[in-house]
């Protein structure tokens, strides 16, 4: 035989209060999200219905609990709907009787009502359905899962229904006019019929004039104004500008506000949104694509799924077109700055330079607008890429912030501009570059290019610096490395260690090879067989160099071939290099032989100055 399921209500409630909402106070949600279905509903029968929302707080005379009355003119209920909808969980008075126009309400779960118990123990409903044979009945729920029917002693003289919640000791300061007013507000503010509250004898309006956005003003820079101290009145920040954001799927409008400062480009912002006016969530995360972190948003939407707890919306194919379109939105707000007022763009992506860089890279069209402004370093300063492109008609780039470190002193003294890429998005840009625009040339660079740009020796020159060669190829050997010695700038640089990109991965590969164990070393023995032929490293002295010039003519060969490994090594720190255990056995090496030739030379006096002068530095 078949069996129902048992419902622990307490067990429920402790479920809503923990777990499904995120305050108790959303219990004034609720009661206004139930008052507006009902409004709703009346005005399908009779459209010119208007509705209103009352909000009454009883203070006992004798100190007790108040007592709080939400009151509609809404549809009311009959009382076999009282049955079936109020005193079955899941079920709503909106599932089957209207399901035609299920889009019209907010509520769709039949658990709204049941977020009362949080507050209060008992729940009194008094009702009278449009549509009854003009009976007021009455529902008493508990909080144990018991409840009676019956027809009301006090009949109401209009359709409609009120809802009568005694405070819980424990609830008693969501009970103040203070903080109903306030959770009214929160909730209902942007409701196209009043909410009235009255306390102390005195009865008010607590919302306005619904969204702000659907205000008429008298020009845009009204609207700019109105729609910004909206966004401050909101977040409690001032924000850069603002944009209209609609979406026919999902039925959603509203505004987006672009922040003042950058967030991180991996942080999701959380948008207010409501749902037919009536405040669903402060915290949706997935309104807008995740590129759109720049600005923060207030929307309503009509015909999003809104999901069991209310707070955020169903993913489904509505919403993903909806985010589309939210996204599209925000494009043409950039395309259209881009055009008329570019200065404008150029502070917001010098802000949000990650997010306009994820656009760029995901959308061709926004590509083409925004590439040319967009901020890159560069071996000559910062610039944009359209002024890159301007003076250097191929452009150069490395991939890499340390290849950059590497070459960017040399590069510029060379006249050489090379874009710094090795942050984040700016080497898929760049490459991407070539596809969009097919009349650009771009090229890698690497700091095995510099040495082609340098000038060549005399044959005096080479024979002063034949020595010094002959001293560091040998020194060097053991590395693989090359030797040579040209002119180049800043003459303060004396080396400069380059290499191509295959070289480096050899380098790599073979420093961990030497720091593994015997499995793991030869592992990478297979890897460095793979690995295609690659120019040697090479070791560029710099003629121009004092440093290098004076040891050119150093008679000692000994200290020259210490002299050549300390430059060696500074080489490969100058470049961000890890050293090898050899080039690190090399560097201790060179630096206790230079103490002891100093002690043994000097002594610990500092008598020589003037030798201190012609040595090494």
């Amino acid at each position: 035989m078949d069996h129902r399921f048992q419902i622990n209500l307490r067990g429920v409630i402790d479920l809503l209060s923990h777990h499904l909402y995120s305050s108790p106070g959303v219990y004034v949600r609720e009661l206004l999200q139930n008052a507006t279905d009902a409004i709703r509903a009346r005005q399908l029968l009779e459209p010119g219905h208007v509705g209103t929302v009352r909000v009454e707080l009883i203070e006992k005379q004798d100190g007790g609990p108040p007592t709080l009355l939400f009151s509609d003119d809404g549809i009311g209920l009959t009382e076999e709907e009282i049955h079936r909808f109020l005193a079955t969980i899941g079920e709503s008075s909106k599932r089957e009787a209207l399901a035609e126009r299920r889009n019209d309400f907010i509520g769709q779960f039949g658990i709204g009502l049941l977020s009362c118990f949080m507050v209060c123990d008992e729940l009194l409903v008094v009702t009278r359905s449009v549509k009854g044979d003009g009976r007021t009945m009455e529902w008493r729920g508990r909080h144990d899962g018991t409840y009676s029917v019956r027809p009301s002693e006090h009949p109401l003289d209009r359709p409609g229904t009120q809802v009568f919640l005694v405070a819980r000791q424990d609830s008693a300061s969501f009970f103040t006019a203070e903080r109903v007013s306030e959770l009214a507000l929160h909730y209902g503010g942007l409701l196209p019929f009043p909410i009235l509250l009255t306390a102390d004898g005195q009865t008010s309006r607590i919302n306005s004039e619904g969204a702000p956005w659907r205000r008429k003003y008298e020009s845009a820079g009204e609207r700019r104004a109105a729609l910004l101290a909206y966004g401050r009145e909101v977040f409690g920040s001032d924000f850069l500008d603002c944009i209209p954001l609609k979406s026919p799927a999902g039925d959603v409008e509203g505004v987006a506000f672009v922040l003042p400062f950058s967030p991180h480009y991996n942080a999701r912002q959380k948008h207010r949104v409501y749902l037919k006016n009536m405040l669903l969530s402060e915290s949706a995360e997935n309104l807008l694509p995740d590129w759109a972190f720049f600005v923060k948003c207030v929307v309503n939407a009509n015909d999003l799924r809104p999901t069991a707890s209310r707070e955020s919306f169903y993913e489904n194919e509505t919403l993903a077109k909806a985010r589309q379109a939210l996204g599209q939105a925000l494009r043409r707000y950039l395309t259209e700055l881009a055009k008329d007022d570019p200065r404008a763009l150029q502070r917001l992506i010098s802000l949000h330079a990650m997010s306009v860089k994820a656009l760029a890279l995901d959308d061709d069209d926004f590509f083409r607008l925004v590439i040319g402004w967009l901020p890159f370093e560069t071996s000559q300063g910062a610039m944009t890429l359209v002024d890159y492109r301007r003076a250097n008609p191929t452009v150069r780039y490395v991939s890499t912030v340390d290849d950059f470190r590497q070459v960017v002193r040399v590069a510029a003294a060379q006249g050489l501009c090379v874009i710094n890429a090795g942050y984040a998005y700016d080497s898929e840009l760049i490459e991407k570059l070539p596809r969009v625009f097919p009349d650009a040339h771009v090229e890698p660079f690497s700091a095995a290019e510099l040495p082609q740009t340098f000038d060549e020796l005399t044959l005096d020159e080479r024979e002063e610096v034949f020595p010094l060669i002959k001293v560091a190829e040998l020194a060097l050997q053991p590395f693989r490395c090359d030797v040579a010695v040209k002119k180049f700038r800043p003459k303060e640089v004396p080396t400069l260690y380059s290499v191509d990109a295959e070289g480096t991965f050899r380098r790599d590969v073979e420093r961990a090879r030497d720091e593994s164990d015997d499995l793991y070393g030869s592992m990478m023995d297979s890897v460095l067989s793979g690995v295609r032929g690659s120019d040697r490293p090479l070791l560029t002295f710099n003629f121009l160099n004092p440093v290098v010039r004076k040891l050119a003519g150093v008679a000692d060969r000994k200290l020259m071939k210490l002299s050549v490994e300390m430059l060696y090594v500074q080489a490969l720190l100058l470049g961000h290099r890890p050293l090898s255990a050899m080039e690190m056995a090399l560097l201790n090496q060179g630096l206790l032989g230079l103490i002891a030739g100093r002690l043994e030379g000097g002594g610990g006096s500092g008598g020589g100055e003037d030798s201190g002068r012609g040595g090494m530095h």
